[in-house]
């Protein structure tokens, strides 16, 4: 049984109370006094984001001490693992030791405790339990001790997130929390294409990710400005495609033990990644590296512009089947998680016989290497696998037909991971004035952002047929860390929320105002976000 939604409206009122207290200190004239209100010594129970299904406040805090252990299951190395990952994150700013220990340790602390009886909490709900002599976190999966993990670390101070020794008190409220996510798929799109992106900065956006419970990182690795995956049976893929990007820069690719190491990050952080190779369009930097695979034998130049729709493998060419064969089968035996995005937008140069003849070959493809299809929604105007998932990026304007056609597939079964463009695209400015991003999907601030619900967004599209969310980011304008960190931030968290949270819990007064509160955190881990004047921010 799902975990059910309830006692959310203790939360909402006693955020709605902290603001209020600072807009009167504010009319009267206190020095300091902001219109958005200081950290609370103890922050309420639930205070987070994603907010949880289900928060029972009560009894005394838990007060992290000098004295407090990690406690953990000895026999079980994956927990002993998260045990490590949360006492690394807390040993900076606290300046405690923190030493993980068997759970037959002294008493007290906090324990994290795999219990395989647990089944209504489902492979990543969790239960928190805290009071005066320590903090109990309970899962069925190790994927729930992990999400259970982020909760714990958001109802700390924000201070909790820096690598310096602060002044603390590090306290957690009393009371039970008990939460499961909404949809199983929960994910954010990096575009390592148009822009190239190191392992270093992918990690960081990984480990940014984990924090608002995101467990699929879907890169996209090929475009026409650029090839990022080093393929042995291709090897001028990366080597001659991967060699520029937008504006002309020189671009980079990863090597296979480069593609491993994101691989073997993003599961420490219980994420699986979802590789994309775009095709039969997106694929300049494929025609342009082997010429073979263009129907007229001529390979192009390498690309450095921002148009879309010009490029098309050839279709009626076997070729083209041999080098798809290849890539799939060298990304599949990198790829341990379940997925292979194969694209399939924008294909304007491809006729729709030959598009839905491609796909008619490819997808078998993927299957045979032990992999699920995801495609962007057009692949519904082809016959879509059976399993397959469909990303649909299209806009409250998209017209009923195209809308019906995506709802319809999913009605037979093939599910869809919702990316509304004009919603949960971080790559759009958020309004005239954001000097990154794009625009043709209009501009999107951060109550835009968050105040849909999946299950309304298409009409005849069933709960039931919806995979879950995403939120991409493309980088025609973004080349920076810092760029990622102003455009997904604090859009992306607000997407985690629609993916996580009950439907029941929705309520923009509410998000706003704990959104408000991570700002400190957020500004703690080094992320320039966007201020939004839709929020107000909490005091730093």
């Amino acid at each position: 049984m799902p975990v059910r939604p309830r006692r959310t409206f203790p939360l909402l009122r006693s955020s709605r109370l902290l603001v209020l207290s600072s807009l009167l200190l504010a009319v009267a004239g206190v020095p300091g006094a902001r219109t958005a209100a200081a950290e609370p010594l103890v922050r309420p129970l639930g205070d987070v984001v994603p907010v949880p299904a289900s928060v029972t406040p009560g009894g005394a805090p838990y007060t992290l001490g000098p004295a407090t252990a990690v406690r953990v299951d000895s026999g079980d190395r994956a927990t002993r693992e998260i045990g490590r990952y949360l006492a690394g994150v807390l040993r900076p700013s606290t300046g405690y030791p923190l030493p993980v220990v068997g759970d037959g340790a002294a008493r007290g602390g906090i324990l994290l405790r795999i219990d395989r009886g647990a089944t209504a909490l489902g492979e990543e709900g969790y239960e928190l339990r805290s009071g005066r002599g320590g903090v109990t976190l309970t899962a069925h999966e190790h994927a729930g001790l992990f999400r259970g993990v982020q909760t714990l670390r958001q109802q700390l101070p924000a201070a909790v997130e820096k690598r310096t020794v602060q002044p603390g008190p590090w306290k957690i409220a009393g009371g039970v929390v008990r939460d499961a996510p909404r949809f199983a798929y929960r994910g954010a799109m990096l575009d390592v294409s148009r822009h190239f992106f190191t392992v270093d900065q992918v990690k960081r956006y990984i480990d940014q990710l984990a924090l608002y419970k995101i467990n699929k990182l879907h890169l996209h690795l090929s475009d026409d400005q650029g090839w990022r995956l080093a393929i042995d049976s291709w090897p001028r893929l990366a080597t001659h495609g991967g060699s520029t990007q937008v504006g002309g820069g020189p671009g980079g690719h990863y090597t296979k033990d480069d593609y491993r190491e994101i691989v073997r990050y993003a599961a420490s952080r219980y994420q699986e990644v979802v590789p994309e190779i775009d095709m039969p369009g997106h694929t300049n930097a494929a025609l342009a590296s082997y010429a073979e695979l263009n129907c007229d034998g001529v390979a192009p130049p390498l690309y450095t512009g921002t148009n879309v729709g010009f490029s098309s493998l050839c279709v009626p060419k076997e070729v083209t089947y041999d080098f798809v064969d290849d890539v799939v089968r060298e990304l599949a035996a990198l790829t341990p998680g379940r997925h292979l995005h194969i694209g399939g937008d924008e294909a304007h140069s491809t006729s729709h016989a030959d598009y839905v003849a491609f796909m008619d070959r490819v997808q078998p493809v993927v299957a045979r290497y032990g992999k699920t299809v995801i495609g962007w929604h057009q692949l519904t105007n082809a016959r879509p696998a059976e399993g397959a998932l469909a990303q649909w990026w299209g806009l409250d304007r998209s017209s009923a037909t195209e809308k019906e056609r995506v709802a319809a597939a999913a009605r037979a079964g093939t599910k869809v991971i919702l990316s509304p463009a004009d919603r949960a695209y971080l790559d759009m400015k958020y309004t005239k004035d954001t000097p990154l991003g794009l625009s043709w999907a209009g501009y999107v601030e951060v109550r835009r952002s968050y105040d849909w619900d999946p299950a309304t967004l298409l009409p005849g599209l069933p709960e039931s047929g919806i995979a879950g969310v995403e939120a991409p980011l493309w980088t025609e304008t973004v080349s920076t860390s810092a760029h990622i960190d102003h455009m997904a931030f604090p859009r992306l968290p607000g997407i985690a929320e629609l993916g996580w949270s009950p439907a029941a819990s929705h309520d923009w007064e509410s998000y706003r105002l704990r959104l408000a509160a991570q700002g400190p955190r957020l500004s703690a881990l080094g992320v320039d976000f966007y201020r939004s004047p839709q929020v107000p921010w909490a005091a730093e």
